[in-house]
């Protein structure tokens, strides 16, 4: 099988398409043949050594999959060879095929297509995790999304609204507000254009967001947090900027505000039933067409480095998916 391969950290120029030997499942494992796979802002992160792990060298980057399974593991009763799934895993996704955790794998919705489906768990997992079980974003409160026309910035705007909240998008780009715009956002900011805590302040009457969520980090976090409503939830979800950014604690104090982090990766490992339970309600909302994914662009394997060379550059709206 074809595979990216990673054999040493750095930029994409450095990731290399090399054939390897077909995989094998173990115990509660399923081979799945990949047919297409999202490509999410970790996986630059992961293949320069400054994501959260560092995977041992060499290794295959990408983890949002879509695919029909091609052997099944022992001790696997859900899932059957020729199923159409889509699923997650750690890394091991750029490939012709990938072994994933039967706990981490879903039937694919028949009018789900690949490209979607491979655009579909980690984007709005990560967002209905955030909101639901980490802010408890209630009807009625106000939800400020930062980076808000990227993958999970998009997905948190559509199920903002969809929770019954009202949403502001903030983004880098009148462009990229046009798309948040069209996803349901009731008011937007260009943050480099305009004061971002004053501007969030005059969109809320003074009082400010209850729940703020943040991929993005950088010096956007401590403007935005000056903008929290009392007892607001201001949500770490990533770091698109490149800098973790360091919020003085007096401000959580005067606000009476919490600062909750999203770790949707290890939630749904830890926690596989209840990521389950929020998979059937994203995938019953798909169903009914309220969670449209938006897709940049569709490379091929042999173009991964141009597609994660596209998301460092920070040019994509939506998502960018890699086809087998």
């Amino acid at each position: 099988m074809k595979a990216i391969r990673c054999k040493a950290y750095g930029p994409p120029s450095t990731l290399v398409l090399e054939e390897l030997e077909s995989l094998r499942p173990r115990a509660k494992e399923v081979v799945v043949q990949v047919k297409a796979c999202g490509i999410n802002f970790p996986d630059t992160l992961i293949i320069q050594g400054l994501y959260q792990f560092k995977p041992k060298l060499p290794f295959t980057p990408g983890s949002d999959i879509a695919g029909v399974i091609q052997e099944v593991g022992e001790e696997v009763l859900h899932l059957k060879q020729g199923d159409e799934v889509f699923g997650f895993v750690v890394y091991g996704a750029l490939a012709e095929e990938v072994v994933v955790p039967a706990n981490s794998c879903f039937l694919k919705p028949k009018k789900m297509d690949y490209p979607v489906a491979a655009s579909f768990m980690m984007a709005y997992g990560t967002s209905y995790h955030a909101l639901k079980d980490r802010a408890m974003l209630n009807e009625g409160e106000t939800l400020l999304v930062l980076g808000a026309s990227g993958g999970v910035g998009l997905a948190a705007v559509e199920l903002g609204k969809l929770m019954g909240a009202k949403v502001i998008a903030a983004a880098s780009t009148d462009e990229k507000l046009e798309l948040c715009q069209a996803y349901g956002a009731d008011q937007i900011i260009n943050y480099t254009k305009v004061d971002l805590k004053s501007t969030i302040k005059e969109l809320t009457g003074g009082r400010g967001a209850d729940v703020i969520y943040d991929p993005v980090g950088g010096n956007y976090s401590e403007a935005a947090f000056r903008g929290i409503a009392w007892n607001g939830r201001f949500l770490v979800v990533g770091f698109a900027a490149g800098t973790i950014p360091n919020i003085p604690l007096n401000l959580p104090l005067l606000k009476g505000a919490s600062v909750v982090g999203v770790f949707w990766g290890n939630f749904a490992m830890g926690n596989p039933k209840a990521n389950m339970k929020n998979a059937m309600t994203l995938m019953k909302w798909y169903d009914e067409g309220k969670l449209k994914p938006h897709i940049h662009n569709i490379y091929d394997l042999e173009d991964t480095p141009k597609a994660l060379q596209e998301m460092m550059e920070r040019k994509v709206k939506g998502k960018l998916v890699v086809r087998m």
